[in-house]
């Protein structure tokens, strides 16, 4: 069966399609600037061939058939008719309480993905809008919900209540949920192979790296505390998030520079991070370069960014008591050696320890970076569209095919 999986952003739609019986990206891209009147689509083949190709993209039901154009193309594409197309798989940031693992799309589970908007106002209402726009173009395929916050919904209380007023969890769901679920989900059982143990017989910590940052402790496949919360803003330094921050001290900011919710939420969400800290960007690469011509701002930020992970994974040993291995994926964690080799520096009496020169090594596959003898550290570049892709043909059915 062929799988089309979408991941529906505010002015843009991530594509990828996947032949599942031996589980090939046949070909993925980018539709970008939906509604600016530039907007651009970017696809590339299994074979290497790619081409960029201007389109007049008004909305995501526009973006949907010029996606479905390009897959039929005779010069671009893969397909030979639309229904080549067996199924198509959607990320969904929050899933909310409802949601704890991957479903079938219908009107109920539409509802209740309208309901879970208030918990995700940046990300839900996109996601909904491509979801809406692939079932009028395929209203006859099956649709099938894949969601972030899914992976860490059997957390124990103690680790995803917070210490508020027991009522404002029970009339509003004020909780931590995480995310980067896939992404952790995905690792997990990459890490499981290459170790050569069940996932269910490991301890693992995984660090997802990126704009966006989470950090999740895994016991025998289970996400059992992560650092995201309620929203994606809490837990460790972020492109442009400031992570954890004490509650007053955001309080305090608004009363003093007279902000309103709406620009409190834009300064802890955009405004900070590895951007606010350094003053110059929030792409790691460019500050890793600033810091190494001598910025003092830029040291100051790769120093936090990498303390806050290591901050997290001493408190994960804690929660775990065993760990079998930890692993770094996520674009900054897959690709920034120093990142990785400063979030473990010092903790040698935990038994972990990275061999510089594997570590050093930024080549895009997965390999084990620790010492000889010690914990074992992997860098394992994360795949969600096939987790996606997998819950789908799962969902659907082989008898689909």
């Amino acid at each position: 069966m062929k799988i089309l999986v979408l991941n529906s952003g505010s002015s843009s739609v991530k594509y990828q399609l996947f032949e599942m019986e031996n589980e090939v990206c046949l070909a993925w891209g980018l539709v970008e600037r939906i509604g600016s009147g530039g907007a651009i689509l970017k696809h590339y083949r299994y074979d290497g061939h790619k081409v960029k190709l201007s389109a007049g993209v008004q909305d995501h039901a526009q973006a949907i058939k010029h996606i479905l154009s390009v897959l039929l193309s005779p010069n671009h594409g893969v397909l030979e008719k639309r229904d080549d197309i067996g199924a198509l798989g959607h990320r969904v940031v929050h899933g909310g309480e409802k949601f704890t693992e991957s479903v079938l799309i219908n009107e109920d589970v539409m509802n209740e993905l309208r309901d879970c908007i208030e918990l995700a106002p940046l990300h839900n209402p996109h996601n909904i809008r491509g979801i809406n726009a692939c079932m009028n173009v395929f209203s006859d395929k099956p649709h099938v919900a894949v969601f972030d916050t899914a992976f860490h919904q059997k957390m124990p209380l103690k680790a995803y209540l917070y210490g508020l007023p027991f009522d404002l969890y029970k009339r509003y769901g004020i909780r931590r949920f995480g995310f980067h679920g896939i992404s952790h989900r995905y690792v997990v059982g990459r890490a499981a192979k290459m170790i050569g143990k069940p996932i269910s017989d490991l301890n693992l910590i995984t660090l997802h790296l990126g704009n966006g940052c989470s950090i999740a402790a895994i016991r025998g496949g289970v996400s059992v505390d992560t650092s995201m919360g309620f929203t994606p803003a809490e837990g460790l330094l972020m492109g442009t998030r400031a992570g954890d921050i004490d509650p007053a001290a955001l309080l305090y900011i608004m009363s003093h520079e007279n902000l309103n919710e709406s620009e409190a939420n834009s300064l802890i969400n955009k405004r900070s991070g590895l951007l606010g800290i350094s003053g110059i960007s929030n792409d790691m690469r460019e500050i890793e370069e600033a810091a190494k011509s001598g910025n003092e701002r830029a040291k100051m930020a790769v120093d936090l960014f990498s303390y806050r992970a290591k901050k997290y994974i001493g408190a994960y040993l804690a929660v775990l008591g065993r760990v079998d291995g930890i692993v770094f994926t996520g674009g900054i964690g897959e690709n920034r050696a120093e990142v990785r080799r400063n979030a473990i520096d010092g903790l040698d009496g935990f038994k972990l320890a990275i061999n510089k020169d594997k570590n050093d090594i930024n080549d895009g596959k997965e390999k084990f970076i620790n010492k000889e003898g010690m914990t074992k550290i992997m860098v394992i570049p994360t795949n969600e569209e096939l987790v996606i892709a997998r819950d789908t043909l799962e969902i659907v059915g082989v008898d689909k095919q």
